[in-house]
């Protein structure tokens, strides 16, 4: 009998082993992550951990390395177990050691993003930069496959293409080319995807980033015309949203080679422009703009960073199904004088999203992520380039 479910993001592990402690349930905990193969289990008498597994894992190892599960879906029922104690902790124990050990970097975290530690440079320094990963993948929009060697170029930026790829095997890094050289942003890894939205939706499409091979890489190449038609599908409402996310991630891609290139655009972000969403508020509309302009700006302690310049068609506001790192809870929007919006219908939004493929929610999720992850890049070189006073106007 399933006494308790729900999502990792509201209730974690630490809690979950609490609550069912506190109450001396028996049964099993099972947890679903979508970037992993399998289900993690943790088997309980009276409270007590007694046992766990997580391919290959099993045991104090198994239950430790779900402390690592950020988010995913879990289930507690209450049900008769016969496993051995094998695990001699008492939870609080087991909470203090795993919690520390994720602290230390000795769990990985299951995710969307982790961080590798690379070489750069003639002094092979090293450095870390972002890794996006993506879901299990949907084999059902793979028409073919293809293999690249380290260093290989699978895409370059300013040419034209409309091929989209799912990393099978492998990574991948993104590079933009700047005034002071090449610029890697993130690296790409299993499950993640390679182009933009707008690749296949329009004609002519240009590549914005060079995507080269690390190491040995196999590429699932995607059916963008199954994709084209799922999309002709979509409401006029949500089909103004992919295309605005994927503005959004170009907006977020352009600051970020700018920032890096010592340039400041911040002036033209808020001149005559008043703010309409603040950082950290509860707003939970989304709009879409139906005439005027936007800007997206966070605010640190270094000061204002702009994001994105967004204009008619586009969305502002809290998007329930996507986390972008945006408004309302890590930046504002600013307005310009003439800006008119318009209320969406998140509900009726929420509802078309999740009757989605799992393919393309994949590929909005994976958008978002980017968005989310070269948002935090552009505020690290803002910080670098040192403007606070304008920063702080």
């Amino acid at each position: 009998m399933v006494i308790l479910a729900g999502n990792l993001d509201s209730i974690g592990l630490t809690e979950l082993l609490q609550l069912i402690g506190s109450n001396s349930y028996t049964g099993i905990l099972r947890i679903r992550n979508k970037y992993v193969q399998g289900a993690g289990l943790i088997y309980v008498i009276d409270g007590n951990p007694v046992d766990a597994s997580n391919e290959p894992l099993t045991g104090i190892d198994a239950l430790y390395s779900l402390f690592g599960w950020i988010t995913g879906e879990f289930e507690f029922s209450k049900e008769q177990v016969t496993r051995k104690n094998v695990i001699k902790k008492s939870p609080m124990e087991i909470i203090l050691d795993g919690l520390k050990m994720l602290d230390d970097g000795e769990i990985e975290k299951v995710g969307p993003v982790s961080v590798q530690k690379v070489s750069r440079g003639e002094t092979d320094k090293e450095t870390t930069i972002p890794l996006i990963k993506g879901p299990l993948v949907d084999y059902l929009y793979v028409v073919d496959e293809e293999g690249f060697s380290d260093g290989d170029k699978i895409t370059q930026e300013g040419k034209h293409g409309s091929w989209m790829w799912v990393i099978l095997e492998g990574a991948v890094e993104v590079v933009r080319e700047t005034p002071r050289g090449p610029l890697s942003i993130v690296r790409l890894g299993v499950g993640a995807f390679i182009a933009s939205l707008s690749a296949f939706l329009i004609k002519g499409n240009i590549r914005s980033a060079n995507v080269v091979a690390v190491g040995n890489v196999q590429l699932g190449v995607l059916d963008t015309e199954r994709l084209f038609i799922e999309y002709g599908h979509m409401s006029n409402e949500f089909k103004g949203l992919v295309l605005s996310l994927d503005k959004r991630l170009r907006e977020v891609s352009d600051r970020a080679v700018e920032f890096f290139s010592g340039q400041n655009s911040l002036k033209a972000f808020v001149k005559d422009r008043k703010k309409v969403i603040k950082q950290g508020s509860k707003e939970d509309r989304m709009l879409r703009i139906t005439q005027g302009e936007a800007s997206i700006v966070r605010h640190t302690k270094h000061g204002y960073v702009p994001l994105a310049n967004l204009s008619e068609g586009d969305f502002v506001g809290y998007v329930p199904f996507l986390d972008i790192g945006h408004e309302p809870y890590s930046a504002s929007v600013l307005a310009s004088k003439n800006m008119k919006v318009s209320a969406l219908d998140s509900d009726s939004l929420q509802k078309e999203y999740d009757q989605l493929s799992t393919t393309l929610r994949n590929l909005l999720e994976n958008a978002a992520t980017c968005v989310s992850v070269t948002t935090k890049l552009s505020c690290d070189f803002y910080k670098k380039i040192g403007n606070k006073k304008s920063g702080n106007s």
